[in-house]
Parts: C-alpha cells; sequence; structure tokens
C-alpha cells in the first residue's frame, strides 16, 4: 500500500466543506489572517495606551516594528490551544518572547484572551460583513431585471405542491427580492463591538495617573481604532452580539434557500419553466449524459442548511455562565466564521443564478394548460353562482374541466356545451365570449402586476 502523505492523512475538508464556501472566504479568512487581526488588536491597544500615557512614549511603534517583522509559529499556536483553551495564549506568548526586555510588560496590558478572540473574529467578520452586502446587491440587481422582463409573464402557482391559481413570474421574483433584500438590511444594521475588559471585565488594574481608572476609555479609543462598534459595557459573556451576527446570516440563508428551492423544483423535466445558468459541466451527471442537474441550487442549499445547524449551535451559547462561559464560548467560533464563508459561497451562486436564469414562458404556458383549464375552474364558478347557484356552479365547473383534460378540448368550448345541454333556462343569459373571460389565466392575476411595481419601489428605496 502507498505511503500516505499529510494532505492524504487530514480531514478531507477540500472535498466535503469547502466547496460550499466562497474561495476567496476561505483565502482570506485563515489562520494567518486571525493572526493578523490578534496582532492588530495588540498593537491597537499598546497605541491607545501610549496616547493616555499608560505606556512610555514610542513603545507602541517599537512594538508594532518588531511583531509586524516576527514570523508567529501557527502550528504552535494551534498545538498551544489544547493546554490553554484558546488561540490568544500560545500567541501572546510568542508575541512577548519576541519583544525586548523594556517592552514585554506594555504587552498585553490589561487584557485578557477572550479580549484578544473576540475582537480578532471582528476584524475578520468585517470584510466579510462587506462582501455579503456587496452580493446581496447584485443579487438585488439582478432580481429587479428579472422582475421588470417578466412582470405579464403568467405560470401557474402552486399550494401544497398542486397547481393553484394563476401568478406572474416577475411576482415569485418579487417575493425573492424581497426576502434577500430584507436580509441585507438586516446585515447592514448590525454591529461588530470591540471587547475590552480584562480578566474579569471590569478593566482591573488599569488606573491611570490620577488614579482614576482608564478601562473605558481605552476600550472606546480602541474601537475608534479598528473601526469598529464602541460596546456599552465589555461584552465576555453578554453574547447578544454574537446571537445577532448567527441570526442574521441564518436568515440570508433562508432566503437564498427559497430561492434555490423554488428554482430546482421549477427546473423538474416535468414542468422545464426555468433553468440554471448553461456552462461547461455544469450540473452534469457521472453516469447519466442527458442530466442538467441544478447544481448551483444544491450548493446554495447545501449551505444554507449548515448555517441553520451552526445557527442553532450559537443559540444554545447564549447564556454563559457568570464572568467567562465554559464551553460556550469556545462553541461559538467555528460555527459563527464558518456560517459567514458558507453564506457567502452560498450567495455567490446566487448572484449567478439570478444573473443568467433561463426563463420559459413556453413551458409555463403549457403547464397552465396542464388540467385542461381546471385552474380556472374558481373563477368560472363565480361567474356562474348567480345563475344557478353556488353548489352547481362547483360541479359544472369542476366536470368541465375534467371533460377538457381527458378530450383535449377548449375549456370555455366545454363548459359552453355543457351549459347549453343542461341549463337551458341558461341560453342567452352566459355567452361562450364571457366564458372564455373568466377561463383566461392572464385575465385572472389578482396583484400579481401591482406587486411587482410596489416591489421594485421598495427594493430602490423609492
Amino acid at each position: 500500500m502507498p505511503h500516505a502523505t499529510t494532505g492524504e492523512t487530514a480531514m478531507p475538508a477540500a472535498f466535503i466543506q469547502h466547496p460550499f464556501m466562497s474561495q476567496q472566504a476561505l483565502a482570506e479568512c485563515n489562520a494567518r489572517a486571525m493572526v493578523d487581526a490578534m496582532l492588530a488588536f495588540e498593537l491597537a491597544l499598546a497605541e491607545v495606551q501610549e496616547a493616555r500615557g499608560a505606556v512610555p512614549e514610542g513603545a507602541s511603534q517599537a512594538m508594532r516594528r518588531t511583531l509586524e517583522a516576527h514570523d508567529f509559529d501557527l502550528e504552535a499556536i494551534a498545538a498551544g490551544i489544547a493546554s490553554g483553551g484558546n488561540a490568544a495564549i500560545p500567541f501572546v506568548k510568542q508575541g512577548r518572547a519576541a519583544l525586548p526586555e523594556a517592552l514585554k510588560r506594555y504587552w498585553h496590558q490589561g487584557a485578557t484572551s477572550q479580549d484578544v478572540v473576540d475582537t480578532a473574529l471582528m476584524l475578520l467578520l468585517a470584510p466579510r460583513l462587506a462582501s455579503l452586502d456587496a452580493l446581496l446587491v447584485r443579487c438585488r440587481t439582478a432580481a429587479l431585471s428579472l422582475m421588470q422582463a417578466h412582470d405579464q409573464t403568467v405560470m401557474v402557482g402552486r399550494t401544497l405542491m398542486q397547481q393553484a391559481l394563476p401568478i406572474t413570474f416577475g411576482v415569485k421574483v418579487a417575493h425573492w427580492a424581497i426576502g434577500l433584500e430584507q436580509a441585507r438590511r438586516r446585515l447592514a444594521g448590525l454591529e461588530l463591538p470591540v471587547q475590552f475588559g480584562g480578566a474579569v471585565a471590569v478593566h482591573s488594574g488599569l488606573e491611570g495617573p490620577g488614579r482614576d481608572n482608564q478601562g473605558l476609555a481605552f476600550m472606546d479609543a480602541l474601537a475608534e481604532r479598528l473601526g469598529l462598534a464602541t460596546a456599552v459595557l465589555p461584552w465576555h459573556t453578554d453574547r447578544q452580539p454574537i446571537h445577532a451576527l448567527a441570526t442574521g446570516l441564518d436568515a440570508a440563508a433562508g432566503a437564498a434557500e427559497k430561492l434555490a428551492l423554488d428554482v430546482s423544483l421549477l427546473t423538474q423535466t416535468e414542468l422545464g419553466e426555468v433553468a440554471e445558468p448553461a456552462a461547461p459541466g455544469m450540473g452534469e451527471s457521472s453516469s447519466m449524459p442527458h442530466k442538467r442537474n441544478p447544481v448551483r441550487c444544491a450548493l446554495i442549499r447545501g449551505a444554507a442548511r449548515q448555517v441553520h445547524g451552526h445557527a442553532t449551535v450559537i443559540l444554545n451559547a447564549a447564556a454563559q455562565p457568570l464572568e467567562r462561559g465554559l464551553g460556550e464560548w469556545h462553541a461559538e467560533w467555528a460555527p459563527l466564521l464558518d456560517s459567514a464563508l458558507l453564506l457567502e459561497g452560498a450567495l455567490e451562486q446566487a448572484a449567478v443564478l439570478l444573473k443568467g436564469l433561463e426563463v420559459h414562458p413556453e413551458a409555463m404556458r403549457r403547464n397552465l394548460a396542464a388540467t385542461g383549464g381546471g385552474i380556472m375552474a374558481e373563477p368560472v364558478s363565480r361567474l356562474l353562482a348567480p345563475l344557478v347557484g353556488q353548489d352547481a356552479a362547483r360541479r359544472i365547473s369542476a366536470e368541465a374541466a375534467e371533460t377538457a383534460r381527458l378530450t383535449g378540448r377548449p375549456y370555455a368550448q366545454v363548459l359552453h356545451e355543457q351549459l347549453l345541454a343542461g341549463h337551458e333556462e341558461l341560453a342567452g343569459r352566459v355567452e361562450r365570449a364571457d366564458l372564455e373571460r373568466a377561463s383566461d389565466p392572464a385575465l385572472y392575476l389578482g396583484s400579481s402586476r401591482a406587486q411587482v411595481q410596489r416591489a421594485i419601489a421598495w427594493l430602490e428605496g423609492k
């Protein structure tokens, strides 16, 4: 048996996890980026402390020169987590060891490991939220084009997986777009707060020259320097910011999944009302050459399902004990970052899907006639009820629909024949033209078109 290399014995994340994620996000959100984010926290802390006299003049810049050139040992940091419980502890040790003796005492001054990790996670998430916003804007732009192009494209609406009544494809797209835009606005309103509280979140030992504790002033200045939100208080065991992030990401994943679910159902061979954008090799089967699988939808739904699971982990860790979580805090890290990367991957697919979605109005017209006009039995029944009574109207409209389906004749023609044959008293009171209007799907769209216009105005911020 051939000798296994390191890559062959590692977890197959590149096969079973990474394909659902944004490849750009994976490249930008790795172990090196985490170290860079932790270092950004520590150097900014030294700078704000120097600005208030808690660190000697020039010390923060000396730290920056030394540590930005230092090659942190990522493997040693990873190994150190097993004994310390988080990446900050071995990272801080490496940083202190790299500094000249005169600077060591000012490194990590007044901070605790949770300050480092939480703030680093916020710094890692900031560009991810910006990327998610840009992708959701792309989705909105593509959806607006589809809505405008298909505000009068009639299709059958389906409830409980069965044909119901006519709608337009434009209004269907409007619902996808509104869901995604609601999620975008929710994510855009989230804050990424700095974390700085020290050992028990009360800034112990940070008394200044006048003996006033400077902890809150350092925390606020640190937020400004790092471009993060200012917290009311340190939030070591107040996990509302993480809860809001997790649920915001999950809401966006749900909106993307709704799009993918509907598109995948409409691509079924028997329906064929839409198709994913064509691309070489996209959607091919390993055994059936004729297939064109909705792979983008599968990737979106696979990613979204994972985000839903990650959200559950984070929600179950929302209540954390006393002044420091014991396992709950630790459980948040991977699900939070993975959710952002998975959602970014899903939205990359969603933007391409909406931009290049193939719409087949002829198939929509064909499927409108699949019941022989039966989906129009309700408006026909409403037309006839004042003349023959509600029960008879329902029976006549349903029987005519079944006859039309079995014989392949137009629904209005069958209705007219049955009315003439069974209800002579209706002669002259119901014309063939009346029945054709009542059974025309394009004339029974409710507020579909008005809804599209209203959705466009809302999406465009008008």
